[in-house]
């Protein structure tokens, strides 16, 4: 088992005001890295990665109950990409410019995507896939890193 330590760090001095900040978290008891990267072409939506409730009942599936931590990382120098989160009977989506990138925590009951403004904070569902394709006609490398325990 090992621990993974994340570090989001920010910075920005405007006006000789610093405006950047640090988080640092740490999750126990990893047991999987899963770690892929992906070249991605426009005009073909591209499965990134796919959540089951058992690895063994689904072909290359990532166990939902044990992910608990998920990154999707643009690593085009000027392409953006959009990225698909589909849960059961919803999903929602993110551009990420270049070099960006899209951090979650668990892959358990992480959804809840609605067509109105108001939030109901209802019941969240589990992810099913993470899908790509760029905006533009550039292939674009996408990497994805999972941790579970």
């Amino acid at each position: 088992m090992a621990t993974l330590t994340v570090k989001l760090q920010e910075d920005l001095l405007l006006n000789d005001q610093q405006y950047g900040s640090f988080n640092e978290f740490q999750i126990s008891n990893i047991r999987e890295a899963y770690k892929r990267l992906v070249t991605c072409i426009n005009g073909h939506p591209t499965t990134i990665a796919s959540f089951d409730t058992k690895s063994r009942t689904s072909p290359n599936a990532l166990e939902i109950d044990q992910v608990k931590y998920i990154r999707i990382t643009n690593l085009h120098a000027t392409e953006k990409i959009e990225v698909a989160f589909v849960a059961e009977a919803t999903l929602y989506q993110v551009t990420l410019h270049p070099s960006q990138s899209h951090v979650l925590g668990e892959a358990d009951d992480l959804i809840l995507s609605e067509a109105d403004t108001s939030p109901s904070f209802g019941v969240m569902t589990d992810i099913k896939t993470i899908t790509v394709q760029p905006t533009g006609s550039a292939p674009v490398d996408v990497e994805v890193f999972v941790a579970s325990i």
